[in-house]
């Protein structure tokens, strides 16, 4: 039944077990409970959600808006203000089992700023290698990388390395190269 409070209605749909024995003990029967009316805003909210832009025309509206000198939303802002310059540094070891290989050093660099990770080769000098400076340049390193022919066009997700993976004695995965993190700094620490 309806129930109206200061010019308010409200809908009593069901009560608990005690009620009920309560007016039973009282000779009142009770209606049988009925179900909630359906909530017109989440309904709307739903359907709101439902109509959100492709993504491939987002990327086009703010190439658009760029084009035009039209400003954009900065999202990793806030991120870069707080940790600009601060990286994780991780020294790692690849056991390259090719017939020329060996064992080589690297340094693993994860920057807070942006997620980034940079891995550059410790070169020492007499070695009668070729110095290889750089085995990734600074970017976002996914855990299981998509191949596509057109880099970019996967609509799947890509699960990328975040501090809470990189840990001393665990393996990471560069293209194909697992090497183990044997050593970071005392910032990282």
């Amino acid at each position: 039944m309806n129930f109206n409070v200061y010019q308010r209605v409200f809908r009593i749909v069901d009560c608990d077990p005690f009620t009920r024995r309560f007016y039973a003990n009282e000779g009142c029967a009770l209606n049988a409970s009925e179900s909630f009316p359906e909530d017109l805003f989440a309904h709307t909210r739903a359907m709101i959600s439902f109509k959100q832009t492709p993504t491939d025309q987002a990327e086009m509206k703010n190439y658009v808006e760029v084009m035009l000198k039209g400003g954009r939303p900065n999202k990793k802002l806030e991120s870069f203000l707080n940790h600009s310059g601060k990286v994780l540094s991780f020294n790692i070891l690849w056991e390259d089992k090719s017939y020329d290989g060996g064992a080589k050093y690297f340094v693993l660099g994860y920057y807070l700023s942006d997620g980034n990770i940079e891995v550059k080769e410790i070169n020492t000098q007499n070695s009668g290698q070729y110095p290889f400076p750089m085995l990734l340049k600074k970017r976002l390193l996914a855990k299981e990388p998509i191949l596509t022919h057109c880099p970019g066009m996967s609509l799947r997700s890509e699960d990328m390395y975040g501090p809470s993976d990189l840990i001393c004695g665990k393996t990471v995965r560069v293209y194909g190269r697992d090497c183990l993190i044997y050593d970071c700094d005392t910032f990282t620490t």
